[in-house]
């Protein structure tokens, strides 16, 4: 049995009235430490920890509004992270719980809380509902953040992700997501995805070996399929009895008005007097 298979064990005959029921962690100390991601309710401070079973000491506990998350880098996975490289944590748990109250909420109803205490619709981002992560299910919100933790490059892909529900009331937990069936299904994906690239790839190297005959293109020639088109064009104009457009001839270029005849120049003509010699 693994850790949180002894853990839901534990859990249900406790929540059934076995006295006896318990977890041993000292026979789990290869799994432990374990991160937890929950909501920040404070109904959870005593729960968590007695539904879990866990000493203080291999329990890392991570906590925001309604245990959302919201993307594969957000800074609740850069948390749950570091707590594995850096804390030591072996397993991850997202745990979620029955009456949320970010679930419960309306979007108008947050905005409304929200001005209250001085924070206006125009410092918040566009897009509230992803933003804040806002969720009707409570199931679905755990599920939804198991997949994107385990989808997260931030998480190693030996460390199972598993997602849970504790009943407020009974303090029983809801196994929604086994975190070690997730792991053993991921190499049955890449081999898949494997698979299919290597059938890819044959396809491809069969492409390769077909011979290629020569392209032939058609032989016609430009003027003959102008004077195809102008013979239809004939055919469509005689049927509708249109006559045809007679071709508009280039019309000469005007001719340029005659310059006057400019006058041949003026010679100076000097007129010699003849006059006595002088003595």
């Amino acid at each position: 049995m693994r850790l949180f298979e002894a853990i839901i064990d534990a859990n249900h005959r406790a929540v059934a009235g076995d006295q006896t029921a318990g977890l041993r962690p000292a026979e789990f100390a290869d799994s432990l430490p374990v991160v937890a991601l929950t909501c920040m309710d404070k109904r959870l401070n005593p729960l968590i920890p007695e539904v879990l079973g866990i000493p203080e000491e291999d329990f890392i506990w991570v906590r925001n509004a309604g245990n959302i998350i919201t993307n594969p880098l957000s800074s609740t996975m850069r948390s749950l992270a570091v707590a594995c490289a850096l804390g030591g944590a072996k397993e991850v748990a997202i745990i979620g719980h029955t009456d949320c109250l970010m679930g419960k909420t309306t979007m108008s109803e947050l905005l409304e809380l929200l001005n209250s205490v001085g924070v206006s619709r125009n410092v918040l981002p566009e897009n509230l509902v992803e933003y804040f992560g806002i969720f009707a299910s409570e199931r679905q919100n755990v599920i939804k953040a198991c997949e994107i933790a385990r989808r997260s490059p931030l998480i190693g892909p030996r460390v199972p992700v598993h997602g849970l529900l504790v009943d407020l009331n009974t303090g029983r937990l809801e196994w929604l997501v086994n975190g070690y069936e997730t792991l053993k299904a991921a190499p049955e994906k890449i081999s898949t995805v494997l698979q299919k690239a290597e059938q890819a790839v044959s396809a491809v190297e069969s492409l390769g070996k077909l011979a290629v005959g020569p392209v032939k293109f058609a032989e016609t020639k430009l003027g003959e399929v102008v004077t195809t088109a102008r013979n239809l064009l004939d055919k469509a104009e005689s049927f509708v009895g249109s006559k045809p457009v007679a071709e508009e001839k280039p019309q000469p270029a005007p001719e340029q008005p005659k310059r006057p005849p400019i006058p041949p120049p003026i010679q100076m003509r000097m007129r010699v007097r003849k006059g006595r010699p002088s003595g």
